[in-house]
Formats: C-alpha cells, structure tokens, sequence
C-alpha cells in the first residue's frame, strides 16, 4: 500500500477530511488536533471551525489501495485518523462522496470509528442508503463505565456487520459483562457476543494519563472469558514502575523519570513513588512497549466479506 500508519491495528490513515472539536474526557489530549495545531494553526479544529476539504489526487489513494489489495487478495484496514466521519460539521456532500469511495473500495476495511455513536445509525443511513457494505467496521471509542454505559447500546443498535470498541486513552476500570456475553451457567442458552473486538491502550504525547495495569488486565480477561479478540495497543508513555517495560529489564537513571502511584480508590498521585501501591513511570511510548503481562496482543475480529 502507498501509506504507512504508526497505528498499530489500521495498515492505513486516510480521512474524507480535516478538522473536530472535543466532546469528552478521551479527547483532552488530541494527536489530530495538535498536528492540526501544528501544520494549520488549529484553523479545522474547535466549534464552528471549518473543516479541511482535500484535493482529487487525496481520493485518488484508496482507488489504487483497493486495485492492489485485490491482485493481492488482500484486505487492508484503513483508519479516518484525522476527523470523525459522524462529525455533524462535516463539509457540505462530503459524508455522501465517502460512502460512495467504501462501496468503491471492497477490498478495503474501513474502521470508522467516532465518538459521537449517537450519529451513527442516520449518517450511515445517509452514506449508504441501500445499507453499510460488509468491508465497514464501525467502532465507538470508549474510556469509562460511564462511556460504555451510555454508548455502547448505541453502537449495537448500528447497522453494521462488525462493531469494535477503542479503549484508548483508557482511563478507568470497565466492566463488558452486559455486552460481550456469554455468561451464565453451562447449561444455558447463551445469547451471542454484540462486540466483535476490543483495542485498549494508555495515551502517549505531551500530559498523558497513566493507565492503571488492572483496568487493562480486566478487559483481557474479560474478553478471554467471552472468546472476543483483544488487542493491546501500547501503553503509552507510562509503564508499571517495576522497572520493566516491554517485558523487559530496562537500565535507568530514577532522578530523571517522572514517577507516580495509583492509591487504593485509583486515584493518580504525583507524590512520588509508593511501595504499597501501583506505581508507574514516565518512560515513553516507545520503552513502554506493548506487552501486556509478557506478551503481545493482537487479535482482531475475523474479516467477512459477502458480495
């Protein structure tokens, strides 16, 4: 493919178009809204803010990404990095020549994520009026019990064929047990699985939050449980202060890492590290790896296509 992406569970980026605004706590600390900072001034981003419409040649990329993905026999996932496709300030004919491009691109899975789940169920209605094609996985980003609650039966109420949660920055404790089944005794009926993935990682980039190891470990037993792929994103730029990041023994100089603990109510301290408590260090992205207790994670929900 003729893109390269440094999200580790989309083989591509490519957005219809430029710009958002924050609407919740996962949002605080937005990579595309400082790149947007960065490259344009901030001038796509933030309410009645005009989003960036790009050239013919940009929507010319997923044409020649899906021509090669089908020689290929492939389908290579393409993530929207830098919008919401259900931003309700979407450039006027936009979301329209959107869906027209998924049903153009077969061979492409489209992970359409948003945080804006509400919207879901009518933009698709309106991209895709003969229904969402099967090569759309639409996800919800989730980032607390409050999130999920809220969000997660609108997600499922979606007309779509493979939905997925995003749990990054992941910022608290959260229980699946209501959507991601099966549960009861042996000998009942078990009611089907309404996720088919879960992707969970800690925020990177400048006032980044820890994320405390047992809220990551929930989810992963939490889907083992319920036979979901699970997938271990990153930690981010804080790690478990054991010393140890990616598995692996790591050799520094404590003066010169930011350190921190989690208190028994889960409450983030900057006091100073704790032998009682979880403590976690800032090391980066990178030294922090992605290993989860040793090991990597990397599950996705099984591609079906239906033509």
């Amino acid at each position: 493919m003729g893109a390269i992406t440094a999200i580790e569970w989309a083989d591509a980026s490519w957005s219809p178009w430029e710009g958002c605004q924050k609407v919740g706590p996962g949002c605080d600390h937005c990579y595309a809204e400082s790149m947007n900072n960065w490259l344009r001034r901030g001038e796509n981003w933030g309410p009645g803010a005009p989003r960036r419409i790009y050239s013919d040649a940009h929507w010319d990329k997923p044409l020649r990404w899906n021509q090669a993905a089908a020689r290929a026999s492939q389908y290579p996932k393409v993530f929207p990095s830098v919008c919401d496709p259900f931003d309700n300030a979407a450039p006027e004919g936009e979301r329209q020549r959107f869906g027209q491009l998924v049903l153009d691109t077969p061979n492409l899975i489209w992970m359409l994520l948003t945080k804006r789940i509400s919207n879901a169920s009518s933009m698709l209605g309106t991209m895709f009026p003969n229904g969402t094609p099967d090569n759309v996985w639409l996800g919800a980003t989730i980032v607390n019990q409050a999130e999920a609650d809220r969000d997660i039966p609108k997600l499922i109420d979606a007309p779509a064929s493979i939905r997925f949660l995003s749990m990054e920055p992941l910022l608290g404790e959260v229980n699946l047990y209501d959507w991601i089944g099966p549960w009861g005794k042996s000998d009942e009926l078990q009611a089907p699985p309404m996720i088919d993935g879960i992707f969970v990682g800690g925020e990177s980039g400048r006032g980044a939050r820890p994320m405390h190891p047992s809220w990551a470990r929930s989810l992963r037993d939490q889907c083992s449980a319920a036979e979901i792929p699970f997938h271990f994103k990153q930690w981010g730029e804080w790690a478990p202060g054991n010393d140890y990041a990616g598995g692996h023994l790591i050799e520094r100089d404590r003066t010169k890492i930011q350190s921190g603990f989690f208190d028994y109510n889960d409450n983030w301290n900057l006091l100073g590290p704790n032998p009682f408590r979880q403590t976690m260090d800032r090391i980066g992205k990178k030294a922090a790896g992605r290993d989860l207790d040793g090991r990597n994670h990397d599950d996705f929900p099984q591609i079906i296509i239906c033509r």
